[in-house]
């Protein structure tokens, strides 16, 4: 299995290496080439197909900013959809470029490296033939663009975040792991905008940061203080999650005093020093971006002390933003940078800031393009293919406008909309909707990019500079300078549902699954990740470690992690090879349902030439034997004597559509079940041969199967064909009919070990007409991982003979379409060992189960009708009777609307006794992928204490500054009027409120707004107790003590508890498996920082320094216009005097 993935692993690997090598040349043999700034190529967001209408009118905002607006038809291109491709429509036969908003596509280096890299179509397509299993290829420049194979329309709604370079396999390949400290000037003088500009700053640069990297921030005046204050003198990881804090305490960000940068920048060079003595955090690259308007010295002798003792080797770059569009000097703050090895940018609006703040990643690479020879291959985490982190807040805000909106509308609809019967239900439907667990997604692709750096070749080129000649005079010349220039990253896409096939999951069997870990212990691929919620994407969903998804049942603390995990979790990131055994506990259903104290075998190995290592997991009770097939020549056999082997595929059948049975990389299947029709045709050609291989290398070969699945998959067919014949022929009159009429049968089924699964659909009465036609087959087609399959074979263990029933959790009051669904496993046994085969089961009314249980459960067996009358039944008023499963959820009820909850949350006092004498044990389960909602607007950063004076103080500067702002966008700023009629138009028919529109507005339709937050969830899950005594069964009721006899229901997991209703139930009691926050009293990232610290091992791939980098000049702007208050305020003056005495 190992094997296969490293296989597949190296082809995409080969292609991007040929893509970075095409890249190199081509860019070497076109620098001298003039071109068109009329250049037509094919643009993501304004390329049309044919018929398509273009659009009419062309944006004017770069019109607008004062750049020359060029304005050319779009191209016309035709569009496939394509299942390689997500479905996505493509064209495989050239690329398409995007260009990220805050990036001009006319600009002269722009369109020059978009002309140039039209070169690389020939080896986009030359690798599709070679591997027609590839995914999007791609080219993305240091300039901004991206140049995408196969060409595909962008889709930008709302709005297009995409920027290639702040993807992590950019990021990433682009320059090695870095320390990076980012100091931000807190002073009085950073205030309005200035602060405004600095947040964006620190916020971009954290958005180029990935799980490699290690990061802090300090704001500085008098004071140095970390911006997230448990992160105090360290440096952490650069997830998600703590890139999320980072920004949402910048929030709170407060300026005061004068700036202290000795103290900042010794800070920051003596944390920088102890983690490369101890050799932690990223151990290669180290970093200060220093933020703030100005500094009054360049602070030599800091620089001297940490950072120059081992000339021309600098262990810290520094990187300098200067904020602000009145600066005094830049010769200081400008001077760090180009003295140790950094750069220097001035920003003076946010508009610039993203362009800018990126520059610091070409000198970074610089080491890189400098070795010329030396690529790295960097593999990135699990991440959703285009869409932006920063979009879940958004998202989520949406979300919320809906059911705000949604809440006006239905209080005024409704009177009793703020009853409390109402106000609980709302209540109850929004609590359970955030409890559904969402893996997979339309929306979102997720993947893993393998990726390379592209280095421009040349060592020298001609720049164009501004130079200062004397105090007011700039003269722009050119010359030429040593260079060492990224020209961008060349990378692949590689599905991880494409990655899932390669698993074999079919021979891990059922319970049993594989997972792959990366080098820093997260997840890459795991049947419990669970990266979405409600249809966004959690805040921190692609660093989630093995450890918080391998539970083990040890009756620990929330992340009190078992010794033996972390030893095992340590072997794995070490890329060992090894095995063990491990008593575990697990979920599914929803979080509903928990398997406890089973053994579990581990087994693992590296996946070599990537930083992932392999692991295979499976239940030893039933997970050790496997079914197989005794000939492997079964479909051969079958076509000798003449047989069809597609006759045995009749009927309504499904196969698993997430294995791998048989692909054709060229071509396309409308289904899964179309697909094995196709090739079961083809197997009756002659000179049919099986790949030797489950993925022999292409061109060669574009077809591969695997044979022994594909073998055991046709066995099943052909053993369960009686399936569809028996079952389908039966007429009214038949006493299998009459059967399924009385009780309620719609649905019978059968699923195999191989992916088969068949099934019936009857119809008893118009209702069930009209159900969607393959309502079933479309909620239940992956066999062994379906829910009804597992628990079968789990029950198998407690009753061998017996079915599993279940309903759907929480039906409410609407029964009317609600179906009980049974299973029942079928086990193979041989020479004593057994293994599951198949699962059969139906699904039937619940209504008919309920007047069966009526009929059995009120009926008098006394002959005697005064005797019957004092005899207790179920219809009893002084008896409740309810059935329960053996996880404690309600199948039946006296109350109708109790359907589905767990019986805690009906009688909690009688589901306490059950625990109590073992019938039910409980069991804790740690979600550590749960999402909290924090009150949005909540502030808990404290504010410091200030003396009236400094507020006065405050005050005056503050209305200083409106003042002379005001009159310089009166008197120096022309401002050309604007027709704004268009909105006195939209508010001229509104009208104020009147008096009792006031009075009717009630603020209980307000919601509380939130903000989505990663955070651990601890719930206790129910399940039957087969170490305890059975004698509980045989005990009768004791009057109020013991208010119930509970009894099992033969041959099912089902349980019989009658109560004696006119005992009083105690409502205080209530036992429910909702989740609830664990409260660590801090946030989660600070509790991780302060209590977690894994191992990881670190990237095989460190450049951080090369001999001729001292030589290379570039480093900033070299220009700028300056101005001051001071000057403004005079120039006002003089105007206004001479204005007035005119």
């Amino acid at each position: 299995m190992a094997n296969d993935i490293k296989v597949m692993m190296d082809l995409k690997i080969s292609a991007v290496r040929r893509i970075m090598d095409t890249a190199e040349n081509t860019a070497m043999s076109h620098q001298n080439e003039e071109v068109d700034k009329y250049f037509e190529y094919y643009n993501s967001k304004d390329m049309i197909e044919p018929g398509e209408t273009p659009p009419t009118e062309p944006p004017r905002d770069l019109e607008e900013m004062g750049v020359p607006r060029i304005v050319l038809p779009p191209k016309e291109i035709v569009l496939t959809p394509n299942a390689q491709f997500f479905n996505i429509p493509v064209n495989t036969s050239v690329s398409s470029v995007h260009v990220p908003t805050n990036v001009f596509d006319r600009a002269n280096e722009v369109i020059k490296a978009i002309k140039w890299s039209e070169n690389l179509d020939r080896i986009f397509r030359d690798n599709y033939r070679k591997d027609p299993t590839l995914s999007f290829q791609f080219f993305g420049s240091s300039t901004g663009f991206m140049r995408q194979f196969p060409a595909s329309k962008w889709s930008y709604d709302p709005v297009d975040l995409y920027d290639c370079r702040l993807r992590s396999w950019y990021i990433e390949a682009a320059t090695s792991p870095k320390d990076v400290i980012i100091l931000v000037d807190s002073s009085g003088s950073m205030t309005g905008q200035r602060k405004d500009i600095a947040k964006h700053v620190v916020g971009t640069i954290l958005d180029t940061l990935g799980t490699n990297d290690f990061v802090n921030i300090f704001t500085f005046a008098e004071e140095i203080e970390p911006v997230v204050p448990c992160f105090n003198n360290m440096l952490v990881q650069a997830t998600l999650g703590n890139i999320r804090q980072f920004k949402l305490s910048l929030e709170s960000l407060n300026t005061q005093s004068i700036a202290n940068f000795s103290a900042a920048l010794t800070r920051a060079f003596e944390i920088l020093e102890d983690y490369r003595n101890e050799s932690t955090g990223a151990s290669c690259n180290q970093a200060i971006m220093l933020i703030s308007d100005g500094a009054p010295y360049n602070y030599r002798d800091i620089f001297e002390q940490f950072n120059w003792r081992n000339l021309p080797y600098m262990p810290v770059r520094v990187f300098t933003y200067l904020i602000g569009k009145e600066v005094a000097d830049v010769k200081e703050i400008k001077w760090m940078a180009c003295a140790n090895q950094g750069y220097y940018v001035h920003l003076s609006d946010l508009a610039e800031v993203r362009e800018q703040v990126l520059n610091y990643i070409p000198v970074m690479a610089r080491p890189l393009v400098l070795g010329r020879h030396d690529h790295p291959v960097i593999w990135s985490q699990v991440y959703a293919d285009v869409i932006d982190p920063k979009m879940t807040d958004w998202l989520w805000e949406v979300k919320e406008c809906e059911e705000q909106k949604d809440r006006f509308l239905s209080a005024r609809r409704n009177k009793l909309y703020f009853s409390d019967a109402e106000r609980e239900r709302r209540e109850m439907r929004k609590l359970y909707r955030n409890l559904q667990q969402s893996k997979e997604s339309p929306k979102y692709n997720f993947v893993t990019t393998v990726s390379i750096p592209i280095y421009d070749r040349r060592e020298n080129a001609n720049i164009t500079e501004d130079v200062l000649i004397n105090e007011a005079y700039w003269e722009r010349i050119t010359r030429e300078t040593r260079i060492a220039n990224l020209l961008g990253v060349a990378g692949t896409d590689i599905p991880i549902k494409e990655i899932k096939k390669m698993m074999t999951p079919h021979m891990l069997g059922v319970n049993g699954y594989a997972f792959i870990v990366t080098n820093n212990g997260y997840i890459l691929v795991h049947p419990d990740l669970r990266p979405i919620f409600q249809d966004i994407l959690k805040p921190a969903y692609n660093s989630i470690d093995m450890m918080e998804v391998e539970l083990l049942d040890d009756d620990r603390s929330p992340r009190d992690f078992n010794t033996n995990l972390v030893m095992i979790r340590d072997s794995i990131i070490k890329q060992e090879s090894g095995n063990t055994w491990m008593i575990t506990k697990s979920h599914y259903d929803d979080m509903r349902r928990v398997v406890a104290k089973l053994k579990r075998l581990y087994y693992w190995t590296p996946i070599l030439n990537t930083p992932f290592t392999l692991v295979i997991t499976f239940p030893e009770q039933y997970g050790l034997n496997r079914l197989q097939i005794r000939s492997d020549n079964e479909i051969h056999r079958i076509h000798i004597k003449g047989g069809n082997v597609s006759s045995y595929f009749s009927g309504h059948w499904k196969i698993h559509p997430d294995w791998l049975y048989c692909k054709d990389s060229n071509r396309s299947f409308s289904s899964p079940e179309a697909e094995l029709l196709h090739f079961l045709e083809r197997m009756k050609a002659p000179g049919w041969k099986w790949p030797l291989n489950r993925t022999p290398p292409p061109p060669e070969h574009t077809v591969f199967c695997d044979r022994k699945l594909m073998q055991a998959l046709v066995f099943d067919a052909r053993v369960t064909e009686w399936f569809t014949k028996n079952l389908s022929h039966s007429t009214k009159e038949d006493k299998g009919s009459e059967f399924k009429q009385r009780f309620g049968i719609t649905v019978t089924f059968l699923a195999t070990h191989s992916g088969l699964t068949r099934w019936q659909e009857f119809y008893t009465n118009k209702a069930d007409e009209m159900r969607p036609e393959h309502e079933f087959s479309d909620n239940n087609r992956r066999s062994i991982d379906e829910v009804w399959y597992k628990r079968a074979v789990e029950q198998h263990f407690t009753e061998p003979q017996s079915f599993v029933y279940s309903v759907p959790f929480n039906m409410g009051e609407d029964l009317s379409d609600i179906l009980v669904t049974a299973s029942h496993a079928i086990f193979h046994t041989e020479g004593g060992k057994s293994a599951p085969a198949a699962v059969v089961g139906f699904q039937f009314r619940h209504s008919a189960l309920v007047t069966l249980f009526k009929n059995i459960t009120n009926y008098c067996a006394v002959e005697s009708t005064a005797d019957c009358a004092k005899t207790k039944t179920c219809a009893s008023d002084s008896i409740d009777c309810y059935i329960l499963d053996n996880n404690g959820y309600v199948i039946i009820s006296p109350k109708s609307s109790d359907t589905g909850k767990f019986f805690g949350e009906v009688r909690g006092d009688i589901m306490t006794r059950l625990v109590q004498e073992g019938v039910y044990k409980d069991v804790t389960i740690y979600d550590y992928q749960a999402i909290c909602f924090e009150p949005k607007f909540n502030d808990n950063s404290s504010n410091r204490l200030r003396s009236p004076l400094k507020h006065f103080l405050t005050l005056v500067k503050w209305f200083w500054r409106q003042i002379v702002w005001a009159f310089v966008n009166l008197q120096i700023i022309p401002i050309e009027a604007m027709n704004m009629s268009y909105i006195d138009d939209e508010f001229s028919d509104r009208h104020p409120p009147s008096k009792a529109e006031v009075q009717q507005f009630d603020s209980r339709v307000l919601i509380k707004r939130t903000r989505p937050q990663s955070c651990d969830k601890e719930m206790k899950l129910y399940t039957l107790d087969l170490n305890e005594n059975r004698t509980v069964f045989t005990t009768a009721s004791m009057g109020c003590e013991r208010p119930f006899v509970i009894m099992p229901i033969p041959a099912s997991n089902l349980f019989l508890l009658v109560v004696d209703a006119l005992c009083t139930a105690d409502p205080s009691k209530v036992l429910t498996t909702l989740p609830k926050e664990v409260d660590y009293n801090q946030s989660l990232p600070c509790f991780k920082s302060r209590n977690q610290s894994f191992s990881r091992k670190r990237p095989l791939s460190c450049i951080n320094k090369h001999v001729n980098e001292s030589s290379i000049e570039l480093c900033g702007d070299a220009s700028h216009v300056l101005a001051n208050y001071l000057l403004i305020a005079i120039a006002l003056g003089l105007i206004h005097f001479f204005k007035f005495s005119l």
